[in-house]
C-alpha cells in the first residue's frame, strides 16, 4: 500500500476483487470497531477509516451536549463530508489499488447518523449503513424532511437496540420513533429500505448490528450488481 493510504485506516479485499463495490465505515480512533470479522466471507471490500472528534466533525449542525456539562456538538460534519470525497476515499482507492463500479458508506452510533446525513449530500453513494444510529439529534428528521436528495436506486439499512430508547437522558427516547421516522422518509424519496429492530442496548449486540449492516449492504449490492 502507499502513503495515500489515510492513517490508521484498513482494508479487506472481498471475494468480489479490486473492481467489486467498496464498504467505506467510519470508525472511532480511540476504540476502533471489530470490522474485520464483519467483513470477511463478503463480496465487497471494506475499508474502515478513523475520525477524530466525533462530536464535532459527525454532527450536521450545532447542538447542545448530550451530559449536563458535555461542550456543545461542533457540527462539522460537512467539512469531514468533503475530507472523506476528496482525500480519504481516493487514498484508500489508490493505497490498495482497487477501482469499486459502486461505493457504501456505514456507521454506528454518531457514525451512523452522519452516514445517513452523507448519503443526502453525496450521491456518488449508493447505500448506506446505519446501526444504532443517533436519530434523536436535534432536527435531525426536519433536515431529512427538507433535504434535496435522490433515493431511487439507493439502499438504506437501520438497524436500533429494542433497549435504546430507555435510556439516560431523556433525549434519547425518541431513538425509535426518530428511527422508523427516518425510514420512513427516506422510502418516501424511492430508496430502498431495510428497518431492523434487535434485542439490547446502544452498547449490547454491537458486533452482531456491524456484521448485519455490512452483510446488508453487501447483499443488496451485489443483487442490484450496483
Amino acid at each position: 500500500m502507499s502513503d495515500r493510504m489515510p492513517e490508521g485506516s484498513t482494508f479487506h479485499l472481498g471475494a468480489g476483487g479490486t473492481s467489486a463495490p467498496c464498504i467505506y465505515f467510519v470508525d472511532l480512533p480511540e476504540h476502533p470497531f471489530d470490522v474485520a470479522p464483519a467483513a470477511d466471507g463478503l463480496s465487497c471490500s471494506v475499508a474502515r477509516f478513523p475520525i477524530h472528534g466525533w462530536d464535532d466533525a459527525l454532527t450536521p449542525w450545532p447542538a447542545p451536549g448530550l451530559y449536563a456539562g458535555d461542550a456543545d456538538f461542533g457540527g462539522q460534519a460537512d467539512a469531514t463530508i468533503e475530507d472523506i470525497g476528496s482525500r480519504i476515499i481516493p487514498g484508500i482507492e489508490a493505497a490498495c489499488g482497487i477501482t469499486p463500479h459502486a461505493r457504501a458508506l456505514a456507521g454506528y452510533s454518531l457514525g451512523g447518523l452522519f452516514s445517513l446525513y452523507a448519503f443526502t449530500r453525496m450521491p456518488g453513494i449508493s447505500a448506506v449503513a446505519s446501526m444504532s444510529g443517533s436519530t434523536w439529534y436535534d432536527g435531525w428528521l426536519d433536515y431529512l424532511e427538507a433535504a434535496a436528495y435522490e433515493g431511487s436506486g439507493r439502499f438504506a439499512y437501520l438497524s436500533l437496540g429494542s433497549r435504546e430508547r430507555h435510556a439516560m437522558p431523556r433525549r434519547l427516547h425518541v431513538v425509535e420513533d426518530d428511527t422508523r421516522e427516518t425510514a420512513r422518509m427516506l422510502e418516501a424519496r424511492g430508496a430502498e429500505v431495510c428497518l431492523s429492530i434487535g434485542p439490547g442496548s446502544h452498547l449490547q449486540h454491537v458486533d452482531e448490528r456491524l456484521r448485519d449492516g455490512l452483510a446488508a449492504l453487501d447483499a443488496w449490492l451485489r443483487e442490484t450488481g450496483e
